[in-house]
């Protein structure tokens, strides 16, 4: 078997990364650092580069914890990474999943994640309550955890002391009043969700919903922000499965606004294409989720059960990073997320005032691949997945796990795109 250095050092630049934040330690888990995702780098309160994300041996290895890294130089290297909350290695306690941060007025960072609290529901990583904590020395020491409010839905279980299933997996924006808003993947409870079609965990009912964070800069106590939400209960957005058009399938929602002030969100499905949805007051209210199309009238955009974000590139301009396939990759069904979650690419987005759907697409463009090589405990091939992204002084930063395994940068450049053409 070849050195593990040798393997990590040809392995971590199959994706032609500009930036290498964190490289795990071993190949095989026994530095329970082998799992990294749900990256999110934010622009620090100081003027640094910061990054949250949910570390582990690997997912669902029950040993998941939140950790907190910085840059002082653009991106070109990182801290060590802190742990926040969450066990050290399997056994060490409850994990805790899918931190995301938010900023304060005066700067306080908070981090809010899932806290495992011992009760599985739909599966250990998505059961849990919301927790929060702080830091008021940009990031050098954190308060204690605390529980904070989250509001019981239909779709949770009938029993009050089982938590909710949820995940939030983006950035929050800022709404029209300067308040954090966010969307959520809300996984259906056991006890009351449409039955799959198979057993597989694709077609585990999901719907979304989305959340606003309305005193944040009075930088309350964890346990004292306020949540408003809306797409609740029965208004939640919902997509059929392709093979059960009752069973809503629809996860991880990612939203940009538009010029018009409306809020364009994208989803991804078990459809075999990405679909969308319009908000026209802030996100109060949301019209019926359809398939997102390259244009009015025109195809839609093919991807897997896999996240598919956009990120705002100037003024009216979108990227659309996704996997422009329907999940029948390579020979694979639609239920192989391990297979049929590569290559990444890149469509260019355009706002078109006049159109029935606000955002028009250009064809797609490969961005990376890892040519199916697996990594990692669980030897995975995913690209692309659980990124977030950062512009400052021009340079736009496609921040992303590789394999949720290396963490990775890789600029997006107007000289890229310039050959990406959106429908007029």
């Amino acid at each position: 078997m070849a050195d593990a250095s040798a393997v990590l050092d040809r392995e971590i630049r199959r994706t032609e990364p500009d930036y290498v934040v964190y490289r795990p330690r071993s190949l095989d888990g026994s530095t329970f650092d082998t799992g990294n995702e749900h990256f999110l780098v934010f622009d620090g309160p100081d003027g640094s580069l910061m990054a949250v994300w949910t570390q582990s041996s690997h997912e669902g290895a029950g040993d998941h914890r939140i950790v907190f890294s910085r840059s002082d130089d653009e991106g070109v290297s990182w801290s060590r990474p802190r742990r926040i909350v969450g066990p050290r290695y399997p056994g060490d306690g409850h994990m805790a999943s899918w931190g995301f941060p938010l900023l304060s007025a005066s700067g306080r960072i908070y981090v809010v994640w899932n806290q495992y609290q011992g009760i599985d529901d739909v599966v250990h990583q998505h059961t849990g309550t919301m927790n929060g904590c702080f830091s008021d020395d940009a990031g050098a020491t954190w308060s204690e955890p605390q529980m904070m409010p989250m509001r019981r839905s239909p779709h949770d279980h009938t029993d009050p002391r089982v938590p909710s299933n949820w995940v939030v997996w983006q950035r929050p924006i800022r709404d029209l009043e300067g308040r954090w808003f966010t969307g959520l993947s809300r996984w259906v409870s056991k006890a009351v969700r449409t039955p799959p079609h198979s057993i597989s965990w694709t077609a585990w009912e999901t719907v979304v919903e989305f959340l606003r964070f309305l005193n944040v800069d009075d930088d309350p106590e964890p346990e004292a922000i306020e949540i408003e939400w809306s797409a609740w209960g029965s208004d939640a957005l919902r997509v059929p499965h392709y093979a059960n058009p009752l069973l809503s399938v629809a996860q991880e929602p990612s939203l940009v606004r538009l010029p018009d002030e409306r809020l364009f969100c994208v989803m991804r499905t078990m459809s075999g294409c990405i679909w969308h949805s319009l908000s026209d007051d802030d996100g109060a209210t949301w019209c019926s989720p359809r398939p997102l199309l390259r244009r009015d009238h025109g195809l839609p955009i093919l991807e897997p059960l896999c996240c598919c974000p956009i990120y705002p590139y100037g003024e009216g301009r979108y990227v659309l990073l996704h996997h422009n396939n329907s999940g029948r990759f390579e020979g694979c069904q639609p239920e192989d997320s391990g297979r049929n979650r590569r290559p990444a690419f890149i469509a260019l987005g355009e706002f078109r005032e006049e159109a029935e759907q606000p955002v028009w697409f250009s064809d797609s463009k490969l961005l990376m691949d890892n040519g199916g090589h697996g990594i990692g405990p669980l030897t995975r091939t995913d690209c692309g997945v659980y990124p977030s992204t950062t512009c400052r002084d021009g340079n736009f930063v496609l921040w992303h796990p590789d394999r949720k395994f290396f963490l990775l940068g890789k600029r997006i450049t107007e000289e890229w795109l310039a050959d990406l053409t959106v429908p007029e």
